[in-house]
């Protein structure tokens, strides 16, 4: 039997108890964003209905509503029989059409605004993990820094960008940081990989940079004021790439 137990960090985030409102669509928008983000990789099985509403703390009928609505959102596929659950079915190309059409709809003020956030996030993520991170932490850190996925993988940086935050908030040990973390990741996050992803020249320079590279080591040095900085430049850098890309969803959207 596949072991179905998920590691800390992030993960604990993604299945901890929801508020009393609105369970199904919570636990339909945090599976969501959660498969969004690859936390919930391609492919891989969820836990069966009932273990889930043991984690989320809701009734069995309310997970099965909520993973309707995912089928629906072409975010799962459930299989019958023997070896059969639902499993994860990742957006093939990272969601970028849904992202385009999302950027058209929003404003440049707030996007900057929201990248403004973003960046204090991020960047008071990455002080807290310098003065906390164990060496594993570290360590962990320094695999997903060095696993860069290929320039042209359309969801593999997004993912490989979300992924590496969150464990960065994850590192900071708070919990609430790291679901504000995710619920930025849902509203800007994608939108900056995305944009980065498509700027040619700008990614291969971002990359040349090793901008999670150099965050890791001011953690791993123990060096809060060098970490937040260069985790808010990081933030900083990937915004500037999105303005380009707004400017073209917005022309689109005008046609």
């Amino acid at each position: 039997m596949a072991d179905r137990s998920l590691p800390l960090g992030p993960y604990a985030a993604v299945f901890a108890p929801l508020p009393v409102e609105g369970r199904a669509e919570t636990v339909r928008r945090r599976l969501g964003e959660a498969i969004t983000l690859g936390l919930l990789p391609d492919g891989s099985m969820l836990p069966p209905e009932s273990d889930l509403a043991d984690r989320f703390g809701v009734a069995t009928v309310t997970v099965r509503e909520a993973l309707g609505a995912l089928r629906d959102d072409d975010l799962i596929v459930t299989r019958r029989g023997r070896g059969g659950g639902s499993f994860v079915k990742a957006p093939r190309d990272g969601g970028r059409a849904a992202l385009l059409s999302r950027l058209s709809r929003v404003g440049l003020g707030e996007l900057r605004d929201l990248a403004d956030h973003y960046c204090a996030i991020s960047g008071h993520c990455a002080a807290l993990a310098a003065g906390r991170a164990d060496p594993d932490d570290v360590a962990r850190l320094r695999r997903l820094a060095t696993a860069r996925p290929a320039p042209d993988d359309a969801s593999g940086i997004p993912r490989h960008e979300g992924t590496f935050h969150l464990e960065l908030a994850a590192t900071a040990q708070s919990a609430r940081l790291t679901r504000e973390e995710m619920v930025l990741q849902r509203e800007i996050g994608p939108v900056l990989w995305l944009a980065d992803a498509e700027a040619g020249e700008g990614w291969g320079a971002l990359r040349q940079a090793d901008p999670h590279g150099s965050i890791v080591e001011a953690v791993a040095l123990g060096e809060p004021v060098t970490a937040r900085a260069r985790a808010e430049d990081h933030v900083r850098e990937l915004f500037d790439a999105v303005k380009s890309l707004h400017r073209v969803a917005r022309s689109r959207r005008r046609r």
